[in-house]
């Protein structure tokens, strides 16, 4: 009878991006709760979705650089499937309205946003939606607040953005069925 092959064993590289695409997709899953991430390094999230088939605009020339390792195309930020974005600055906003939404007929052509936040400090917002029992209440910093009322007239459900925010080694996600009343 022939031998069995041993169960692969994953590497760290393999390790840390499992962790990191369960991370956000939990965040994603439960809109609002803080997941963990293996780091604090923005190349994770890169490593974790992004790969030859993927368009991505990225504000960093440092981690643009480190995202074109992966073999993703880099391209305007209104052709882009994920876009890595500070959202602290008023002229983030201009980038934000040419992010790609979908369509009715292809919702999924819409972006993810990454966008590092500061958690549980500054403007309070009310979450409601899929993946939410009744209602969060969170805080966040570090994004204009011009931000919210233009998602709120970008992701109008099944089209719009996914956004993930990042604080250190920390990731919340906000998907584009998530409703945000600013408080």
């Amino acid at each position: 009878m022939p031998q069995l092959a041993a169960t692969p064993v994953p590497d760290a590289f393999e390790t840390r991006t499992n962790a990191t695409f369960g991370a956000l997709m939990w965040a994603l899953s439960r809109p609002g709760t803080v997941q963990d991430l293996p780091s604090d390094d923005p190349t994770l999230i890169a490593e974790a979705l992004i790969d030859r088939e993927c368009r991505v605009w990225c504000a960093d020339p440092v981690l643009s650089t480190r995202i074109a390792r992966f073999g993703a195309q880099l391209v305007p930020v209104a052709l882009a499937d994920h876009v890595f974005l500070p959202l602290a600055e008023m002229a983030a906003l201009d980038l934000v309205a040419q992010v790609p939404v979908g369509s009715e007929l292809y919702p999924d052509a819409g972006a993810t946003i990454i966008a590092p936040a500061g958690f549980g400090q500054g403007q309070r917002l009310c979450l409601t939606g899929p993946g939410i029992e009744t209602k969060a209440v969170i805080a966040l910093d570090g994004i204009d607040p011009g931000f919210w009322p233009l998602r709120s007239a970008r992701c109008r459900y099944p089209i719009g953005f996914d956004l993930f925010l990042t604080c250190g080694a920390q990731v919340m996600g906000l998907p584009r069925s998530t409703r945000i009343e600013v408080l």
